[in-house]
Formats: structure tokens, C-alpha cells, sequence
């Protein structure tokens, strides 16, 4: 069977009483550690025991979690009153323009404008961002040229194998071309029209492939029986 509800109120007993503390403060601490780490939150937990004793946990640091919650309360407080939410917005837009200002006005001296007023150490540091800055520039432009032109290399590789694809596949016709006509005409008037007709290929790769076919003599091309006829 399970236990019976336990009514919730307070233990009269003091022996009792300090038994579920433990037990409870024990629940509470682990609980508050796994909602920790389990959801990323940021907890933090104080307890009082009746004699004074404090007890705490914090995944992060229990001063930061207080003044983080005495802000967050404020804000909230001042919210919830139109006045206060008014002057909130306010201020709030009062450290806009300030930033922008001062934005501005490190864009101008950045520029070399308005630099009047500076000390040394001041145009030393300005000096020193620039620097940095050009430096960054000089970066980021050396890698896109390094990029381009690892890209080129890439294409004039690929180019060059094609390039050499077509030149075997050239080679290939050339000598498919000759037994054929070999079949055709015999050993000894294809060596002639190879002399006359289907030079060797002597380019290098890297150059343009080009084929020149020109037609074959035509004393060449006289069959056996009118060679016959005409003697």
C-alpha cells in the first residue's frame, strides 16, 4: 500500500520536525541541481533553518544571482507604473543617443577628422587600431586572392585533361582512319597517303589540338586493274 498524505503543517515534534528539514532540504538542493543542468537555467536557492543555519546553492555565483534578480525585480516594479515605465524609456534612450554619439564621433577620428584636442597616448591608440584594422584588411584580402587563385589553378587542371582526353581520342581516329584504309587500298598506298595525308601529330598537349585531313594523291587512289589497263 502506499504512504497516507502527510497534512501540511507544522511539526510539533522537534525531532521529527528536524528529520524532514533534512530530508526535505536534501530533495530541494538535488531538484534545484537538475533543473540546473537539465534546462541551462540559472538557480540559485537559500534556506533558513529554524536555528539559523544557512544552507544555499548556486550553479553560477550566489552575488550575481541576487544582484540579477534585484535588477530584474526593479525593472518590473517600475513597469508596471506608466510614470515609471515612461522614465524608464527614457533613459533608455538617452544611453541610445549617447552611444551614437560616441559612435560618430570614433568614426570621425578614424577618418582623421576632429583630432584636435588628442594627447599623444590617444593618437598612439588610434594609431594602433588603424594599424590592427589594415592588418584585417590586408588578411581578408590576401585569402580571397588565395582563393581565386586556387579556383584557376582547379579550371586550368581540368582544362588540361580534357585537353589530353581529345588529343588520345585524336590519336585513336588517326589510327582507325589508316586501317581502314589500309583494308581499303593496301599496305603500300596508305604509307603514301600517310605521308601525304595523315602526318603524325607532333603538338605538344598544351597546345590547341588541330586535324588537318587533306585528301589523298590521286594517282594514288587508281585501282589495280587501271594501273593494268595503262601499261
Amino acid at each position: 500500500m502506499g504512504r497516507g498524505k502527510i497534512a501540511i503543517k507544522r511539526i510539533d515534534n522537534s525531532t521529527s520536525r528536524q528529520v524532514t528539514f533534512s530530508k526535505r532540504r536534501s530533495g530541494l538542493l538535488k531538484k534545484a541541481k537538475e533543473l540546473a543542468i537539465l534546462c541551462d537555467a540559472e538557480v540559485g536557492v537559500i534556506i533558513f533553518s529554524s536555528t539559523g543555519r544557512l544552507h544555499e546553492f548556486s550553479n553560477t555565483s550566489m552575488k550575481s544571482i541576487i544582484e540579477r534578480y534585484n535588477k530584474t525585480k526593479e525593472e518590473q516594479d517600475q513597469l508596471r507604473n506608466p510614470a515609471s515605465e515612461i522614465k524608464f524609456w527614457q533613459r533608455e534612450a538617452a544611453n541610445l543617443r549617447q552611444q551614437l554619439l560616441e559612435l560618430q564621433e570614433n568614426h570621425r577620428k578614424l577618418m582623421g577628422e576632429e583630432l584636435y584636442g588628442m594627447i599623444v597616448n590617444d593618437l598612439d591608440g588610434l594609431e594602433t587600431q588603424l594599424e590592427a584594422s589594415l592588418r584585417g584588411v590586408r588578411l581578408k584580402k590576401e585569402k580571397m586572392l588565395t582563393e581565386e587563385i586556387q579556383e584557376l589553378s582547379r579550371k586550368g587542371s581540368y582544362v588540361h585533361e580534357q585537353n589530353v582526353e581529345l588529343y588520345k581520342k585524336v590519336k585513336l581516329i588517326e589510327q582507325e582512319n589508316m586501317e581502314l584504309y589500309r583494308k581499303a587500298y593496301g599496305a603500300r598506298n596508305a604509307s603514301s597517303v600517310n605521308g601525304a595525308g595523315f602526318a603524325p601529330y607532333s603538338r605538344e598537349l598544351h597546345g590547341p589540338i588541330m586535324l588537318h585531313l587533306s585528301p589523298p594523291a590521286a594517282e594514288s587512289l587508281e585501282t589495280p586493274e587501271r594501273a593494268t589497263e595503262s601499261r
